[in-house]
């Protein structure tokens, strides 16, 4: 890239926030996603939405891509740059708004997901969406991919939860979508599209949310089984009860070893699979749940059943599996975590095929996940340095998607496709959706320079 229109960058950012020494560049080379690097020609950090405005208007007129980025956490590939412009938004990290009458939160794109969390729950109120990563990723990052989140089974994911964006189309130009009326019906419907699109159709400047009451109770639980089967016929047994939790969450044993030796909070090592139970609302429906679950776990035969007793032990089991990543990643060097998701009648199925799979290819795959909206991680720790291990894992992730696709479920409940599972999605959308997709992208962003390369 010319130093002169690197100058031009700075002239919008100011040089302090302009960054294109080798260790910078090195950084953002990476985010989450395995075996993949790709530096960008320059990192931005912009303040403002008119200065990510100027960004895009003075790339759009050269040529040059721009990729966005919040903190990396990305598990797809999708917010590395490809050599072009990287702008990240940490500066940009305003709570601009919470709006107690209207139930909405409006924050910047640089906003930390589980700052959101403690600024609208000090206030009673409460925004569902809670991925794991929440300590650290951003909103805009969370709109981007349509993060979930352990709560998702009952309060669903981002996308249910975005009423409104300013976004900067490819040639700097703001669209503003949505707001803060309930309902709307005004011609296309354009935050679910913008939802999801990875980077690929604008740059997120602000985002209004919906907030909810916060629950009043909640009781978290812990069920342990011998046989994984059990624990997954459990799951489908809770929901056909219907009952749906806040949080079902499912651990088998490689990661329940993992965890425990991470975190030491009492997790049996003598199981096949954990189940992390959460209900919450009107505490006299919480009680009658927290029960139903109870009696369907041990008639599931749970070899033991354990009821938090205070919200600090709650805390601590539900932290315990926020740490899954992190513990899994200590075995190995090399961590793919992937997410198959399938109906939730489904469950148990995959999870034979993933075990199955990893038998087949001798690797050693820790799943855990979301069991009650059937979004399961099928997590490979693997060195990336021994070359037919990893080839072994590539093959064994093709069957599991496929079976996936074969089960009705999809390649990505949460991740996003970007880089690295480009080459599933024509299996699961077929060539005219892949048709339709280019067409949107051709529409917002003629020149094919936002976020280049990703998803197709």
């Amino acid at each position: 890239m010319e130093q002169s229109f690197i100058n031009e960058l700075k002239s919008i950012v100011g040089e302090q926030y302009t960054l294109t020494d080798r260790e910078s560049l090195a950084v953002y080379g990476y985010d989450s996603t395995p075996e993949l690097e790709s530096r960008p020609a320059v990192v931005l950090l912009p303040g403002s939405a008119e200065e990510v405005a100027r960004i895009m208007a003075l790339c759009h007129g050269a040529g040059v891509s721009v990729t966005p980025r919040g903190s990396g956490t990305n598990l797809s590939g999708g917010s590395l740059s490809g050599g072009g412009v990287v702008v990240q938004t940490s500066r940009m990290n305003r709570i601009v708004e919470v709006d107690e009458e209207n139930l909405t939160a409006t924050v910047e794109p640089g906003v930390i997901t589980s700052a959101l969390h403690r600024e609208v729950e000090g206030r009673g109120l409460f925004y569902p969406p809670d991925p794991g990563s929440m300590n650290i990723s951003t909103m805009g990052g969370n709109v981007a991919e349509n993060s979930g989140g352990l709560r998702g089974l009952k309060y669903g994911v981002t996308a249910d939860y975005v009423m409104g964006l300013t976004t900067v189309l490819a040639d700097g130009e703001l669209l503003r979508t949505g707001g803060k009326t309930v309902k709307d019906v005004a011609g296309y419907s354009l935050n679910p599209l913008l939802v999801s699109s990875e980077g690929t159709l604008g740059f997120f400047t602000s985002i209004t949310v919906k907030l909810i009451p916060k629950p009043r109770a909640k009781i978290t639980m812990l069920a342990h089984f011998p046989e994984l089967q059990q624990a997954a016929l459990a799951v489908s047994a809770i929901i056909a009860a219907k009952v749906i939790p806040a949080t079902l969450e499912f651990l088998d044993k490689v990661t329940i070893k993992c965890v425990e030796d991470y975190s030491h909070v009492g997790l049996p090592l003598d199981v096949d699979a954990v189940l992390l139970i959460e209900v919450d609302g009107h505490p006299a429906v919480v009680a009658e749940e927290a029960a139903s679950v109870e009696e369907i776990c041990k008639r599931h035969r749970s070899s033991f059943f354990q009821t938090a007793k205070d919200a600090n032990e709650a805390l601590k089991l539900a932290t315990a599996r926020r740490t899954a990543l992190s513990a899994l990643a200590r075995l190995k060097p090399t961590t793919i975590l992937e997410d198959a998701t399938v109906p939730r009648s489904c469950i148990a199925p995959m999870l034979q095929v993933i075990q199955e799979t990893a038998r087949k290819y001798n690797l050693t795959i820790g799943t855990f996940g979301h069991a009650g909206d059937g979004n399961l991680h099928p997590t490979c720790l693997t060195d990336e340095r021994d070359k037919d291990e990893i080839a072994r894992a590539h093959a064994a992730f093709d069957e599991i998607f496929d079976a996936a696709i074969a089960m009705g479920g999809t390649i990505t409940g949460e991740h996003g496709v970007g880089l690295a599972k480009k080459r599933y999605l024509p299996r699961l959308v077929g060539e005219s959706g892949i048709r339709v997709m280019r067409g949107i992208k051709q529409a917002l962003d003629p020149k094919g320079i936002l976020n280049p390369g990703k998803v197709f």
